[in-house]
Formats: structure tokens, sequence, C-alpha cells
């Protein structure tokens, strides 16, 4: 076996277990197979070069190991690739006093069973209680409990 292959095997062997550390959750494939090319590695070293350079190899495979393990984990290292936008988005907050039962509106989008409705010139997110209910539809507010609207069709 080359030095060449050696190397390989090692750097694969690395890729795979930095993978299984950072991106692939739990003990997997990926991180034994990792793990055995790094071993196999080596031994071919020891056997094909002597035991110099088995030693030598070991200790240059645990000390990269190391660095690019601590290189990996580094928070920075992931600043490029992490996602850094900001959910905007709320709850569905009902304002006091801004919609009763029995009011009016149109439903927005489909609500199956839920969806976005247009009530007294206000978007919210409302409830059916089981039916489905097209968009353009005019409903009515039947029941109001903490933050969810329920509405039926207005007959």
């Amino acid at each position: 076996m080359t030095w060449t292959i050696i190397i390989i095997l090692i750097l694969v062997g690395l890729l795979f277990l930095i993978l299984e550390v950072v991106v692939i959750p739990g003990t997997t494939v990926v991180g034994i197979v990792g793990f055995v090319l790094m071993i196999v590695a080596i031994w071919q070293t020891y056997v094909v070069y002597g035991s110099t350079s088995g030693h030598l190899v070991l200790g240059g495979t645990l000390i990269l190991t190391l660095v690019g393990l601590r290189f990996a984990l580094r928070s920075k290292t992931w600043d490029k690739v992490m996602l850094k936008s900001n959910i905007d988005g709320r709850a569905n907050i009902i304002p006091e006093g801004s919609i009763k039962v029995g009011d009016v509106g149109i439903s927005s989008s489909r609500i199956v069973p839920t969806g976005k409705a247009l009530i007294n010139d206000q978007y919210f997110e409302v409830c059916s209680s089981g039916e489905f209910i097209d968009p353009e539809n005019e409903i009515e507010v039947v029941k109001i409990e903490h933050n969810k609207i329920f509405v039926k069709i207005k007959k």
C-alpha cells in the first residue's frame, strides 16, 4: 500500500468522523466507517513500512483528528453557514374588544380546519368546527377560546 492511499484513507476517515460528530447525530455507520478507514491506514503503515513509520502515522493521525475536531466544533467555523434570520411571526393575539361572537368576516384562505380570515378589517388565524371553508366565503364568529377564534359559514 502506498503513502498516497494511506493518506487518503486517513483523510476520508477524518472527514467521516467530523461528519459523525457535527452533522449526523448518534453513532451511525458514517462514524464507524471513518474510524475503520483510519485504523486500516494505520495498520497498513505498520505492516508495510515498519513500526517507526507506524508510530509516526499513529501520532500524526491522532493530532490531525484532534485538530480537525477542534476546528469543526469552534462556533466561528459555522457562522458562515448558520441561519441568522429571526422569526418575526407572532401568536394569534386578539386585542380586547376588537372581535366578539357574532362578528362577520371573509375567509381569505382555505380554512381546513384552520386558516386566515378578515374580520373587522383585521386578519386573524381562525378555526372551523370541522367543516372546510373555501376562500372568499362570508363567515361568522361562533366562539372565542383563549387565542382561538372559531368560525362557521354565514347562512
